[in-house]
């Protein structure tokens, strides 16, 4: 199954909720994970079951790294802010390297979370 991590910054969140929502029937195709308040606002909002990993300052981006790294996620949605991301929240450069080495979509904005959720859907 394809599995895609939803990650984002405090000022993103509702953002990305909007995004899940927008696109709820083709996400639950997928198998979800997120780090642990992403995750857990995204199940509050819509139907969706989200593996919930750590929170972002307590290493759950770092452990969706490890399983990007071991060939398990597919593409991430990491929407991220970049005129306010606060020092607690999770680092994009980490992520950033570890997709391109393996290859994995990664989308930091809505336009390019856009391509990456259907470009999966056509796998």
């Amino acid at each position: 199954m394809t599995r895609v991590a939803l990650i984002a910054h405090d000022e993103k969140k509702s953002e990305l909720i909007e995004f899940a929502r927008a696109h709820e029937e083709q996400l639950q195709e997928y198998e979800l994970l997120g780090t642990g308040t992403t995750g857990k606002r995204l199940m509050e909002a819509t139907a969706l079951d989200v593996e919930r990993k750590e929170s972002g300052p307590l290493g759950g981006d770092l452990q969706i790294g490890g399983e990007v790294s071991e060939g398990l996620i597919d593409g991430i949605v990491f929407l991220r802010d970049p005129l306010r991301a606060q020092p607690h929240e999770p680092d994009i450069s980490a992520l950033l390297r570890i997709c391109d080495v393996h290859d994995v979509g990664l989308a930091t904005n809505l336009a390019t979370a856009e391509f990456l959720i259907e470009g999966l859907g056509a796998e």
